[in-house]
């Protein structure tokens, strides 16, 4: 079985429309998921939500999507400066001014985390859980560099067995690892990328039996109209540069 994952759009319309035109274009996807973020950083996120609601894609709650559809004081986001920081609350407040009472509706409503059974549960098989973050948290980071232990303990708290895989986002940089046959997988980011490639990223993930793999795809979008967009918004005109850059260090927060 054979599923397309996105995450982290962050209100990036060209993005997502690339990669859902990318996604159409492949019969063999069974079915689509989103893991979370689908708004922020950018001037579509009521758009955004339109196209995944029209699409019927469902899906988890990121960390801005929670904090925005409860009004919370702040997204909970990990800054790296105190220019980041003062970025990333513009941007909240930005978002959290100009979204629907439709959209946060949807995005309050959206769970934290689904579980998949490509066989259809009725006969032993893979799960396949997705969050946004971890299964203990959407704020929290699952990076590259988190050790096999560490992995463990979220496979504990997930009740993953051997020939399960755990989806994640969050950290806008895509990486998979096979621990005591549990894979974990982070799809990266459609929509405000942060491993220096600008283009919209996203997995295709093939389960066969206790077997998995994962795809990491990457779709040219036009990068320019959404720099435009920024531009022409009141949104820190920074984001315009950041996605040029495929997230740099020093552009602005995550």
């Amino acid at each position: 079985m054979r599923y397309a994952l996105i995450s982290d759009i962050h209100a990036n319309l060209p993005a997502l429309d690339a990669v859902l035109a990318d996604i159409a274009a492949r019969a063999d996807v069974a079915a689509t998921y989103h893991l979370g973020d689908l708004v922020g950083y950018a001037p579509w996120p009521n758009e955004v939500v339109d196209r995944i609601r029209a699409a019927g894609i469902a899906g988890v709650c990121g960390n801005y999507d929670s904090t925005v559809a409860l009004g919370a004081p702040h997204c909970g986001c990990r800054y790296e400066d105190p220019v980041q920081e003062g970025q990333s609350h513009e941007s909240y407040a930005w978002t959290h001014a100009h979204v629907t009472e439709a959209t946060r509706g949807f995005l309050g409503a959206l769970p934290f985390r689904i579980d998949v059974r490509p066989g259809g549960g009725h006969t032993p098989g893979a799960t396949v859980v997705l969050v946004h973050g971890t299964p203990t948290l959407n704020t929290l980071y699952w990076t590259e560099d988190r050790d096999d232990g560490f992995c463990r303990k979220m496979a504990g708290h997930a009740g993953a067995r051997p020939g399960d895989v755990i989806c994640f986002g969050h950290t806008h940089k895509p990486w998979t690892r096979e621990v005591d046959g549990i894979r974990f997988v982070n799809t990266g980011s459609v929509g405000r990328p942060r491993d220096g490639d600008w283009r919209a990223g996203y997995v295709l993930l093939d389960v066969d039996g206790p077997s998995s793999s994962a795809e990491f795809v990457r779709v040219e979008y036009d990068v320019d109209a959404a720099m435009d967009a920024i531009r022409a918004s009141t949104l820190p005109h920074a984001f315009a540069e950041y996605l040029r850059s495929g997230g740099k260090p020093g552009v602005a927060a995550i």
